[in-house]
C-alpha cells in the first residue's frame, strides 16, 4: 500500500502522529489484520521501528493486539478512534480548566502577581504603549482593561463586533454597573442596530457618523484598533496607550459627539 503524502500529511495534523505512527496506522487499516513484519512491508516503515510504532497506537487506541502466535494486530475502526480522541480532549480540557480555575487560591499565583507588580510600578505611563496583533488578543485586552475601570468607560465599536462578541461585552458591562462606573458606546451603525444593542448589552448605545473601534478607560488607558472588522481575525492589529494626556482629550471629544 502506498499512501498519498498528501493524506499522510493531512492525517498526521487530524489524529497528532507522527509519520511512521500515520504510515503504520493506514498500512494496518488497508489489512484489517496483519503482523508487524507484513505492515512493514506495506507502510514502508523499517522493521526495527515497526515494533515500538505499533506499541504506541496500542496504547493510544488506534491498534489492538490479537491474542496467539504469531502476534498480530488488528486495526480499530476510525469512527472508534475519533469518538476517543473526542472523549480524552474534552476530559483534558476539562482538567485543564479545573487546574486554571483553581491556580488563583495558590502561592504560585501571588508570586506572579508581585513579580508583575514589581516589574510595572518603575515604567512611567508613557512607556506603556505596545502594539496588539490578532482579534482575539485585542478583545482580551480589551476586556482587561475595561475590568480595571473605576469611573468610566468610552467606547466606539461597529454592530458586528458588538454582535459577534456580545457576550464578553455584556459580561464586563454588567460587572462595570455594579460598580457604577459610567458606561458609553457609540456605533457607526444605524439607530435600529443601537436600539437592539442597548437592549442586548443593557447600556445605552447611540448612533453617530464615526467609524472606529476603540476603548477608553477612566480617561487614561486607550486600546484603538487601526483595521476595521472585514479583516482576518489573524491580521487584526490595536495600540494600547497608557497615556492620561492623549487619552482625556479622547473622551473630551466622544463626550462632544455623544452630546451633540
Amino acid at each position: 500500500m502506498i499512501a498519498k503524502p498528501e493524506l499522510i500529511k493531512k492525517l498526521k495534523g487530524y489524529f497528532d502522529l507522527n509519520i511512521y505512527e500515520t504510515k503504520v496506522w493506514l498500512a494496518l487499516l488497508s489489512k484489517g489484520i496483519s503482523s508487524a513484519g507484513e505492515i512493514a512491508e506495506i507502510s514502508g516503515v523499517p522493521r526495527s521501528r515497526t515494533y515500538d510504532v505499533l506499541e504506541s497506537l496500542e496504547k493510544r487506541g488506534f491498534v489492538i493486539q490479537k491474542l496467539g502466535k504469531p502476534v498480530k494486530y488488528i486495526a480499530v475502526k476510525p469512527e472508534i478512534v475519533i469518538e476517543k480522541l473526542k472523549n480524552n480532549t474534552t476530559t483534558h480540557a476539562e482538567e485543564k480548566i479545573k487546574t486554571l480555575t483553581g491556580l488563583k487560591d495558590t502561592t504560585e499565583y501571588k508570586e506572579l502577581q508581585d513579580l508583575h507588580k514589581t516589574g510595572i510600578e518603575p515604567i512611567k505611563n508613557h512607556e506603556l504603549s505596545t502594539s496588539i496583533k490578532g482579534r482575539s488578543n485585542l478583545y482580551l485586552q480589551m476586556r482587561a482593561v475595561m475590568e480595571t475601570a473605576e469611573k468610566t468607560i468610552h467606547m466606539t465599536s461597529s454592530a458586528y463586533e458588538l454582535s459577534s462578541k456580545l457576550k464578553l461585552f455584556k459580561d464586563v458591562f454588567t460587572k462595570l454597573k455594579k460598580r457604577k462606573v459610567d458606561i458609553k458606546v457609540m456605533i457607526g451603525d444605524s439607530e435600529e442596530d443601537a436600539t437592539k444593542l442597548s437592549k442586548k448589552l443593557g447600556v445605552e448605545v447611540k448612533s453617530k457618523p464615526i467609524h472606529a473601534r476603540f476603548v477608553v478607560a477612566d480617561k487614561k488607558e486607550l486600546i484603538f484598533t487601526i483595521k476595521p472588522t472585514n479583516v482576518h481575525e489573524d491580521f487584526d492589529y490595536g495600540v494600547w496607550i497608557n497615556s492620561p494626556f492623549f487619552t482625556t482629550s479622547l473622551a473630551y471629544m466622544f463626550d462632544m459627539a455623544w452630546k451633540n
